[in-house]
Formats: structure tokens, sequence, C-alpha cells
């Protein structure tokens, strides 16, 4: 399953009226950075300047962004990044309603909110109570925030994926769901959420136990009484008598 984890900063905090003046994001595969990340500076349209409080938390200028594209220049290779991935972000409502009203200047459609993950809902849900800032739940799972001086669209994002992936059960959970040859999970789902069938071993693995060991195994269960749980795992005295 493809994801990207993104971020926006803007001139301030009016979608309406605000412009979209850095975007970043980085892709995942079932989970897994692929080290493919996409990153911009825009020059708002419409004369927008940058508020001061904006400023502040970022650090862009309105001199950073002077010869930088507009939004309508580069949305078509953000959409190409984009492509059908499902969205990651936090406060996703935020950014996604400044992507949609840039989109909607260039003529686009908007992104649904089916298919974006807010991780800020996430935490809440995980974490009621407790603080739920990106700075907040990287200090919760020891991720490393000392690159990140302000905030910034790619740092973010980047800090952002390592706290998405503790928010879905950590980094274990991503060993050996997938395999990169058949797209398969360990559930027998495609990649792509479709049914597959899994192949099943044709024969058990042979028992690393000796027939001394595994005697002896027997004897200390039965000695346990006739109501011993484990007397269930047992096969019943005659088939072994059977099969011995």
């Amino acid at each position: 399953m493809r994801e990207i984890v993104f971020d926006t900063e803007t001139t301030g905090l009016d979608f309406e009226n605000d412009r979209v003046i850095e975007i970043g994001g980085i892709e995942l595969w079932n989970h897994i950075p692929t080290g493919r990340s996409f990153h911009r500076f825009i020059r708002p349209g419409g004369g927008r300047k940058v508020h001061p409080e904006a400023l502040a938390i970022h650090g862009i200028s309105d001199e950073m962004l002077a010869d930088k594209p507009l939004f309508e220049e580069v949305v078509a290779e953000i959409r190409e990044f984009f492509g059908d991935a499902r969205l990651i972000a936090h406060n996703a409502t935020f950014d996604i309603r400044f992507i949609n009203a840039e989109y909607a200047r260039a003529g686009i459609g908007p992104i649904s909110m089916d298919g974006v993950v807010d991780t800020l809902q996430m935490a809440r849900r995980k974490f009621p109570m407790a603080p739920a800032t990106l700075d907040a739940l990287c200090s919760r799972f020891s991720i490393d925030t000392t690159k990140r001086d302000k905030h910034g669209a790619l740092v973010d994002s980047e800090l952002l994926a390592s706290v998405y992936i503790e928010l879905i059960g950590g980094r274990q959970s991503t060993l050996g769901l997938v395999s990169a040859a058949d797209g398969r999970d360990r559930d027998g789902a495609e990649a792509n959420g479709g049914p597959v069938r899994l192949k099943r071993r044709p024969a058990p693995l042979p028992a690393r136990l000796t027939a001394a060991e595994a005697a002896r195994h027997r004897a200390f269960v039965e000695s346990l009484g006739a109501d011993a749980l484990w007397l269930g795992y047992l096969e019943p005295a005659e088939e072994r008598a059977a099969a011995s």
C-alpha cells in the first residue's frame, strides 16, 4: 500500500485567503519509507504576504519566496507525487483545506477526506487528554527532533512518518507483513486490498524434539493429574499406541 506523509506551511490561518508557501512529503510503501520525497517552496499568488505570526513559526519570509514558482506552476508535480496514495497529515483538515483552495484556483477538483488519515485524531483517540502536538508525540515516542529548528514541511513530514508508524503499532508492525515479490500480507490480502489465496506448506516441518524428549514431556504432563489442561493437547493413548 502506497502512502504519502505530507505537511504544508502557509502565509496564515485563513484557508480562503492565505496561501500555501511550502509543501513537503515522503513516500511510504507498506508503512516503510521508500526514500522518495517531494519538496517545494511556493510564491503566494494574489500578492499575499506572510503573516508575522506565521513567520515566527516557520521562518519563511516574503524575500525567500520572491523567486519561487506559483502554486499553479508546481500543481502537476504535486498531483503526480500524491497519485492515488493514502494521504497522512497531522491536523489534516487544515492542510487539505489549503490544498483544495489552491486546487480550486487552478480549476482542479478537491481531494476527498475519505482518502486522508489524520494523525492528530489518531493520537487523541489513542492517548485521551494527553498533548497531541507533533512535538509532544515525538517526545512520547523518543523520536529525535534535533534537526528541527523551526517548522518545515519536509522535516515535519519525516518526523510525522515516524510518529505515524508508532501510532499504528510501532516498527514491529511492518516486519514480515509483506513480500516484495508478491505484494501480499500475512492475512492473504494483496497490497491493493484484494483477497488472494495463500500457499500452504505441503507438509509440517519435522519436530526438533527427539523421541526421548517427547516421551519425557508426555510423562510429565500426564503426572499433573486427570484435570490438567495440557492433557487436552496430547493424543489419546490408543492413538499413541497405534502410532508406535
